[in-house]
């Protein structure tokens, strides 16, 4: 049987901590799933299309990795998948806190034996986040070393700079 995992998010934009979890959970399972979730009530700075693009781009170089995207909820999209773990990445306490409510309230709702598998994210990505990132770059600053280059072209290109 095939282990396949799911890694979730936002991603808007993809940062190196994202694809630092993103690689290491690839190197833990058969198939790993990086799902662009749609959330309706949220504008984002890219498109859920671009954010698709952007993180096959980024993550083209895994051969194991795979880009979805999905809206509703996580345990749905779990169950109807077969996924043995749902991957999530750690940066602070803070993440911890509210990643354990999540992954408590989804046990419930996991049909299967599904897992929440937590990864803490390298020391050198502990500050960063999507957030920041668009932040940062819309006022000018460099994101150079935060996201892959591919990234910040997209950036760029969309701030028109």
């Amino acid at each position: 049987m095939e282990r396949k995992a799911l890694y979730a998010g936002s991603f808007d934009p993809v940062t190196n901590g994202h694809l630092n979890i993103i690689e290491r959970a690839a190197k833990m399972y058969d198939s790993l799933t990086v799902a662009i979730v749609i959330n309706p009530n949220k504008t984002g700075f890219f498109t859920v299309e671009e954010r698709a693009e952007i993180a096959r781009e980024v993550t083209k170089h895994i051969p194991n990795v795979r880009v979805d995207t999905f809206s509703g909820l996580l345990a749905d999209y779990v169950n109807e998948n077969g996924f043995i773990a749902s991957v999530r990445g750690l940066r602070a306490t803070t993440d911890f806190e509210n990643e354990l409510q999540m992954a408590q309230m989804n046990a419930k709702l996991f049909t299967g034996a599904t897992e929440t598998v937590f990864l803490m994210t390298e020391p050198e990505y502990s500050f960063i986040s999507s957030s920041l990132i668009k932040e940062v770059a819309s006022l000018g600053g460099c994101v150079d070393d935060l996201v892959p280059p591919y990234v910040v072209s997209r950036i760029m290109e969309k701030l028109d700079k």
